[in-house]
């Protein structure tokens, strides 16, 4: 009975559950915004002329585009009741395989900073971190920042809690709690590149370590616009107690990206500096 008023409610004449994409500029303005960006990016790296102004234009680009995009998305879902159990089934499997995408990343990375650390080459002296390398200790910074981000795990399974049982008023305050954790874990974060006494041009123990954990601060930052998006959709009611996806989207990519952080903090900082 559910399902055949699913059909009519949200499908009219349609025999299927699934949701037919109409055609849409978005993936082509987006395509071409990302490449303004990325040869911004590339140009302000060689330090070319005035390439700042096109690494801002590019910028402005994506943040428009994604915008676009994802008000589409959100119209979609909440108010076209386009986004079916079928539909979200499908979303969620969909984002399962890019966390396992992530994961492969990550794992890429992981595995440099192996090489270099398990078997160094004779040009450092088979030594890892390689001599005049002072490796950031374990127990300051780091071992701060992981306490935050395991915090924030908590607060938003705190929300995620909430917004089950219908509790808002707690979901918007433990929203609040992990935004807040959230930038202060980049804020410490760029802290500790400033007095580190290595850089990225270092050799290749350093270049794998700016590498890891500045992936992973990229990570912090996109699930933090995720969760404020999620708290401004919240504040707008779009969320239900029995309808809240991208809500769940943005819990799982912050568990994601508090798993791997755990997982950083005991084998680039933990391992090197104490064990």
């Amino acid at each position: 009975m559910s399902t055949k008023y699913e059909y009519n409610r949200v499908l009219g004449s349609k025999s299927h559950l699934f949701h037919i994409l109409y055609p849409s500029i978005w993936p082509v303005l987006t395509s071409i915004a990302l490449f303004l960006f990325m040869s911004g990016l590339g140009f302000y790296f060689h330090r070319i002329e005035n390439s700042g102004f096109s690494l801002v234009i590019g910028c402005i680009c994506v943040i428009y585009c994604a915008i676009g995009w994802f008000s589409d998305i959100i119209d979609e879902a909440t108010f076209k009741g386009y986004h079916t159990r079928v539909v979200r089934k499908g979303l969620r499997l969909g984002f399962i395989l890019f966390v396992v995408s992530e994961i492969m990343l990550f794992f890429g990375f992981f595995w440099a900073f192996f090489d270099i650390t398990i078997s160094p080459d004779v040009n450092v002296g088979y030594m890892s971190p390689p001599p005049g390398i002072l490796p950031i200790h374990a127990i300051g910074i780091p071992l701060l920042n992981t306490m935050l981000l395991v915090l924030s795990g908590l607060a938003i399974t705190w929300a995620h809690r909430g917004i089950a049982v219908g509790t808002f008023k707690e979901t918007i305050d433990a929203l609040l709690i992990t935004l807040f954790l959230g930038i202060l874990f980049l804020c410490i974060q760029l802290k500790e590149y400033r007095a580190s006494s290595f850089n990225f041009s270092d050799g290749a123990f350093s270049c794998t370590f700016f590498s890891l954990t500045g992936l992973h601060g990229c990570h912090v930052f996109v699930g933090i616009v995720l969760i404020f998006v999620s708290f401004i959709r919240l504040l707008k009611r779009h969320f239900l107690t029995n309808h809240y996806l991208g809500f769940v989207i943005a819990i799982w990519y912050w568990h994601f990206v508090d798993a791997i952080w755990i997982l950083l903090y005991f084998i680039v900082y933990y391992w090197i500096t104490v064990y």
